[in-house]
């Protein structure tokens, strides 16, 4: 048991699908996952550990933010040994190539957090996703015909209020979409030699004012899910 997960010391497996919601957890777990149960509750962020294809795997919720996926992948990885850590969730995307419900496999992550001159002072640390894991879900994106692309992300402190010419720049220099998390997720993971990969689906786009409900976020994004299930098989 940690602070904020209840599991006893093994219930949790070696790879964990890190959704933002706890109600995808549900989804993910309910629709996919067999012989499966609930092993954390605690603030309602729901985590479950099931079998997917014969593997072992467990689906955690983190919320929203860099602080709770901080404390939630630290927790993983240093309560319970999870190795290999792989984010599922929605991102806003400015970028003209990118469209509506692609697939962005984060290959690394700028941020505007002040999480960064906290640990590294002056310098500028760029965290980056396990190659491996990386490669492993690109090529299963291909295999299963999902429409996908590979580059930097944005993880934002901020949902609201952000001014738009830095993210303009961003654009110019081929950041492909933003969410919350991805930086946060890529730091702890190499703090403690984990393997982590965030895997984005582009629920937003500013150009095309495209945008899903709160429910399709819940479970309509089922392109995300299954190559993440078979990146974490493989």
């Amino acid at each position: 048991m940690s602070f904020h997960i209840e599991a006893a010391v093994g219930e949790i497996a070696d790879t964990v699908l890190l959704p933002g919601d706890p109600l995808r957890a549900k989804f993910i777990t309910e629709t996919y996952l067999e012989d499966a149960f609930c092993y954390n509750t605690v603030r309602g962020m729901l985590g479950y550990t099931g079998f997917y294809k014969g593997k072992r795997i467990s689906v955690q919720g983190t919320g929203m933010g860099m602080p709770t996926m901080s404390i939630y992948t630290t927790e993983l990885i240093v309560n319970y040994g999870v190795k290999n850590l792989i984010r599922i969730g929605s991102s806003g995307s400015s970028h003209p190539d990118v469209k509506q419900m692609d697939l962005v496999l984060a290959m690394g992550a700028c941020t505007n957090s002040n999480m960064y001159k906290h640990l590294f002072g002056n310098y500028s640390y760029a965290p980056l996703a396990n190659f491996n894991l990386l490669q492993n879900a690109h090529d299963m994106s291909v295999k299963l015909q999902k429409p996908v692309k590979v580059g930097l992300v944005r993880t934002d402190d901020h949902f609201y209020d952000r001014t738009p010419e830095p993210l303009d720049a961003l654009t110019a220099y081929q950041v492909l979409t933003g969410d919350m998390e991805t930086a946060a997720l890529y730091t702890v993971a190499a703090k403690y030699k984990a393997n982590a990969l965030a895997i984005l689906t582009v629920t937003d786009h500013s150009i095309t004012k495209e945008t899903i409900t709160s429910e399709e976020r819940e479970k309509a994004l089922t392109d995300m899910i299954e190559v993440a299930l078979e990146t974490a098989i493989k």
